[in-house]
């Protein structure tokens, strides 16, 4: 708030302070007002630089004001600080910063005479320091450096000798830089070179004088006093050790105005002083006379030649060289780019130059007729060049305005010799402090340079960028974007700015011959190659950052921008969008970039023993991840789609590579396992990419476009002729390991066989092996691996079916059906017991091979094994399948096709065979119990002569026995099935005896209950009170031959009844009143021991009798 008030205040004292001076110049108080050189009127006069002391005492005395000589005062009076007349010895004021200057000295300073009068010296620079001063500083300094050095270096004679040659010297000591410069040779104006070899020396100083009369046209040019103590205490200074940015420091804090800001822009265009003060003196000698004139409406190399003399020179060699440099801007300005072409005049440009060339040849002539000629020469080029400059051009009157220099080119390359200016001459990375006020001061150039706004903004980038290109400053680069940015658009221009542009133009020669460019194009065109070139590979310029490429970026769209609204005189083909150029500059620098991806994988190839190609997609997968990172976010932001390119064209610039292998690849070689991942995984990274910059619904644009590398159909087909080998080789060892198998158990906790376990570790090696390929797969891979692991187990198990025995080998062939014949059973009986006890048509048991019931049982568990360890299995394959599907691919499967590769019924062909052969072997192993190993008890003997003689009892004990043996062997999750085998086998048994027991078996109504109490005990067996059987299994396996025993209940007439009702039903498809079928009924008859059972199948069915 404080700061605002001051502020304020200071506004108030200087309008206030302005308002005052401008009453006492209008009124009558001053006796006459002498303008100074260059201003008419008090509009010309910056009143801030009027000392108001000096106007006082002027109208105080009644004296004649001259305001150059308040001008002069008024700096005066701002180089030291105001003092009072108190006479204190305690006050005193500090010229140097106490904070810069270090430690106060620790010993006495030298004496001063007090007599001696301090002499104060006007300079037109910041301030010249008193000789007490001096001596202080030098104290000062002279402590400074002890801090540093050893030893302190005193003063002597001898280098105050060398002071002024030190001084001499200093200009060329500023030119050195602090800082590495970079080189700009190629980044230069797309300007011809000027006929009259003007240098850039010549355009800096011809420059300076320009300003100098731009600022004399506002009354602020006098002329310093030069004094030789100057030189020498500024070399003295300069051997203490103080440096120019303090001189700066000081200068900035003690001086203002328009004369401090003329003094730094001498510094900083290194101008001498002595130029400086004889061009200041001339432009001065050139306003005498002209009343009403303007210091900046002169023709001014001409007055510098008719005002300076070559006696103001210490050589006659830099006369000569001022001299030409004076006339070759003539000759510039005037003849070779005039802004008003001449027309019909055109001889007054060969008069002019040789009138030129008589000047430049008098300084070979002798000293009396050399004068005398350049003095008319001088005279007659007068005559010829004011007419020539003072033409009227665009819309000013004749005479308001010279045109000398503000024809182009010229004007351009004076300008910005002006620009150059601007920067720090110690650090060229920086701006100077006065950089506003310079430019400022620089508008004061426009009228007399033909400058516009259009042309300021572009001539103050360009000089900006070229010297962030020397520095590589990037706040340098930063103020140059924003000065592009500045520069008007076509229709921001004035309709005669427009015009005044389109005429400037120039021919360059150029690579395809002469080329005609206009203004900015001659400025722009070298920006824009350089960000051109820069962001055709900005993988290698700007890799350090990507605050660099952004600015890069920037320069080159705002450089297009403003270059596409100009003529297409340097455009060879139709201009690109931004988003194309964006195009090209990705497609350009990815080139690049894989370009040196490649020599470094060359590099790489003898250190490792890895596939190029598989180095290479791990190279460039790296690449893409760091460029992803650092220069992606940049381009987006200009081109949406700009990862989508990068991508398309990094995938096919890969694929260009790996096609040729892909077509070689057969067999799964290492290279193939090397290569398959590494480039999957690469255009997966790719794809990704894609999908994830893109925007929304133009992704699928790009991967249409995609020549994908297919890697999973060539890998898809490798893998399958590996599966497919795998698999045979499986199959030849299931049929080596069931050859070889015994059928013995493992061992008292395993009680499968070995065979089941061989084959179980040749498939889990094979499935480690699938999975240990890193190529890519597709599901079809899998399926063909499930197939072929099923049909190995399948074939397993029919290999273990076929061991066993013919089940109607066992199983003793059905006797044929007698009726009764009295006495034929107790015949038959006896006549069995003396003969052989089986029936006839029995194979013998050495003919049949059937396995015992410890292999049966080895053979169940095996099986069990196979299909409890198939689960573990499976779920094994899917779930590795699952995370080596999810991990090596970005493109997600569908639902339907993850879930069809990885589906629990993949074995379900396997499942259904093992669990149908344990069936079948359960089954088997009843049915061999029942029927060949209790055959004589069971089959032959039950119910043998009657059934009150040999009853089901008996065979409880053998039965208990065989399902002790079973339940030992069996693995607990089969006890059920194997005892439900048994179970149905021994009641298959029973029905044998009751239908089919042959002629020795004879049974009465009376036998039915019987048969229902051994049914029971059989029954009950099998439950065994809770452990054995479930009790509803059992019954619903009894149920069927409980029916049986029923009939048995009915006398033979309803028997012969129902039979006859059943024939006539079972022609219809129905069964008779008791519920049994034609078959079960005769069979019951033939087991009936009465004559009308035997008399009905006589006459029905001609079934024989019995023998006897």
């Amino acid at each position: 708030m404080d700061e605002e008030n001051e502020i304020e205040l200071l506004q108030r004292f200087r309008r206030d302070r302005r308002v005052l001076i401008d009453f006492i110049l209008s009124s009558s108080l001053i006796k006459k007002v002498v303008m100074p050189p260059g201003a008419v009127s008090l509009d010309d006069v910056d009143l801030d630089q009027v000392s108001v002391d000096y106007v006082l005492n002027c109208a105080k005395k009644g004296d004649m004001l001259e305001l150059s000589e308040a001008i002069r005062d008024y700096h005066d009076g701002t180089c030291f600080p105001t003092v009072n007349s108190a006479g204190s010895s305690d006050e005193f004021f500090l010229v140097t910063n106490p904070e810069s200057s270090g430690s106060p000295p620790r010993r006495a300073p030298p004496p001063v005479s007090v007599g001696i009068p301090t002499t104060i010296f006007s300079s037109l620079s910041a301030s010249e320091p008193m000789e007490s001063e001096q001596v202080d500083e030098s104290a000062s300094f002279s402590k400074s450096q002890s801090l540093k050095s050893a030893q302190v270096n005193e003063l002597t004679v001898d280098d105050i000798d060398d002071f002024e040659d030190d001084f001499l010297h200093e200009d060329e000591s500023r030119r050195y830089s602090r800082r590495v410069l970079n080189d700009a040779s190629d980044v230069v104006l797309e300007l011809p070179s000027f006929a009259t070899g003007v240098t850039d020396d010549d355009l800096r100083e011809t420059a300076y004088e320009v300003l100098l009369a731009a600022a004399g046209a506002s009354g602020g040019l006098i002329v310093p006093s030069k004094e030789k103590k100057k030189e020498k205490k500024s070399g003295l200074m300069k051997k203490l050790g103080r440096t120019k940015s303090e001189s700066v420091v000081m200068q900035s804090q003690n001086s203002h105005g328009l004369v401090r800001l003329l003094e730094t822009m001498r510094v900083q265009m290194e101008i001498s002083e002595e130029m400086d003060i004889r061009t200041r003196r001339a432009l001065l000698s050139g306003m005498v006379g002209k009343v009403g004139k303007r210091m900046d409406t002169l023709l001014i190399p001409l007055e510098l030649l008719c005002c300076i003399s070559r006696t103001e020179f210490s050589d006659k060699k830099s006369y000569i060289k001022w001299q030409k440099r004076q006339l070759n801007m003539l000759e510039e300005g005037l003849v070779n780019h005039p802004v008003v072409g001449f027309g019909e005049s055109g001889r007054k440009a060969s008069e002019l130059r040789v009138l030129l060339a008589k000047i430049e040849e008098s300084e070979s002539l002798p000293s009396g007729t050399g004068d005398l000629q350049r003095t008319d020469c001088l005279r007659s080029l007068r005559d010829i060049a004011i007419p020539l400059a003072e033409r009227p051009a665009r819309g000013d009157l004749t005479g308001e305005i010279c045109h000398w220099a503000d024809g182009y080119h010229l004007n351009v390359r004076l300008y910005e010799k002006l620009l150059l200016s601007v920067f720090d001459v110690l650090d060229e990375g920086k701006l100077t402090e006065e950089v506003d006020e310079m430019l400022e001061l620089f508008k004061s150039t426009w009228r007399i340079l033909g400058i516009t706004e259009t042309i300021h903004y572009t001539c103050y980038a360009w000089v900006l960028f070229r010297q962030f290109i020397i520095t590589g400053e990037q706040d340098i680069l930063q103020h140059a974007i924003y000065q592009l940015k500045r520069i008007p658009l076509k229709e921001q221009r004035g309709p005669q700015e427009r015009l005044h542009l389109k005429s400037l133009t120039c021919s360059i020669q150029s690579e395809k011959g002469f080329q005609e460019l206009t203004f900015l194009q001659s400025f722009l065109l070298p920006i824009q190659k350089w960000a051109d070139t820069r962001l055709s590979d900005y993988h290698l310029h700007f890799s350090e950052g990507s605050k660099m490429m952004e600015n890069g970026l920037l320069v080159a769209m705002v450089a297009r921008r403003l270059l596409l609204e100009e003529p297409e005189l340097a455009m060879q083909a139709a201009p690109l969008t931004d988003t194309e150029q964006i195009e090209k500059y990705v497609s350009s620098s990815i080139k690049h970039a894989f370009a040196r991806i490649i020599e470094d994988v060359e590099t790489l190839v003898d250190s490792t023993n890895e596939h190029p190609l598989a180095l290479l997609a791990e190279e460039t997968r790296k690449f893409l991840k760091k460029d992803t990172t650092m220069h992606l976010p940049i381009l987006t932001q200009r081109h949406p789609n700009a990862g989508a390119v990068l991508a398309s064209l990094v995938h096919k610039l890969y694929g260009i590579k790996l096609k040729p292998f892909l077509d070689s690849a057969e067999h799964l070689t290492e290279d193939v396992v090397s290569v398959f991942p590494a480039a999957d995984s690469l255009e997966q990274n790719l794809i990704s990419v894609i999908t994830s910059t893109c925007e929304e619904g133009s992704a699928d644009s790009y991967l249409k476009k995609l020549n994908l590398y297919k890697i999973e159909i060539v890998s898809g087909t490798l893998v399958l002729r590996w599966v497919n080998s795998q698999l045979a080789r499986i199959s030849a060892w299931v049929e080596r390991v069931i050859q070889q198998e015994n059928w013995a158990p493992v061992s008292a906790q395993q009680r499968h066989g070995s065979s089941i376990v061989e084959v179980y570790r040749i498939v889990e090696e094979t499935v480690d092996q699938f999975f240990a390929l890193k190529v890519p797969m597709r599901p079809g891979e899998l399926s063909s691996l499930f197939r072929g692991i099923d049909n190995a187990f399948q074939v397993y198990t029919r290999h273990v079916l076929d061991s066993l025995a013919d089940k109607e080998d066992i199983i003793p062939p059905v006797p044929p059906l007698t009726r009764y014949r009295k006495e034929s059973g107790i015949k038959a009986f006896v006549k069995k017991e003396l003969t052989d006890s089986r029936l006839p048509d029995v194979r013998k048991s050495t003919d049949i091979n059937v396995l015992t019931t410890p292999t049966l049982c080895v053979q169940l568990n095996t099986l069990f094994y196979a299909i409890s360890q198939l689960n573990i299995l499976e779920d094994s394959i899917s779930g590795r399948w699952t995370k080596k599907y999810h991990a090596h691919s970005t493109k997600r499967p569908t639902e339907d096709n993850l879930r069809n590769s990885i589906q629990k019924d993949s074995f379900d062909g396997s499942r259904k065979d093992i669990n149908a052969a344990i069936d079948q072997i359960c089954e088997f192993a009843g049915t061999k119990t029942i029927f060949w190993d209790l055959r004589e008890v069971f089959i032959d003997g039950l119910y043998k002569p009657s059934v009150h003689q040999s009853r089901l009892e008996t065979l409880i004990d053998p039965l208990d026995v065989v399902l002790n043996q079973l339940c030992d062997l069996i693995v607990e999750p089969l006890r059920d099935r194997v005892v439900t085998g048994l179970l149905q086998a021994s009641l298959d048994g029973l029905i044998r005896v009751v239908l089919d027991g042959g002629p020795s078996r004879l049974f009465t109504p009376a036998d039915a209950k019987l048969l229902e109490e051994d049914l029971e005990v059989l029954k009950e067996f099998f439950i065994s009170g809770g452990d054995g059987l479930p009790r509803g299994v059992v019954e619903n396996q009894v149920a069927r031959i409980r029916q049986i025993i029923k009939l048995q209940s009915y006398e033979s007439r309803e028997l012969i009844e129902d039979l006859k009702s059943a024939s006539e039903m079972e022609m219809q498809g129905g069964r008779g009143r008791l519920g049994a079928d034609a078959k079960t009924l005769i069979r019951i008859l033939c087991h009936r021991s009465d004559s009308e059972a035997s008399q009905f199948l006589k006459k029905q069915y001609k079934i024989p009798k019995s023998a006897s």
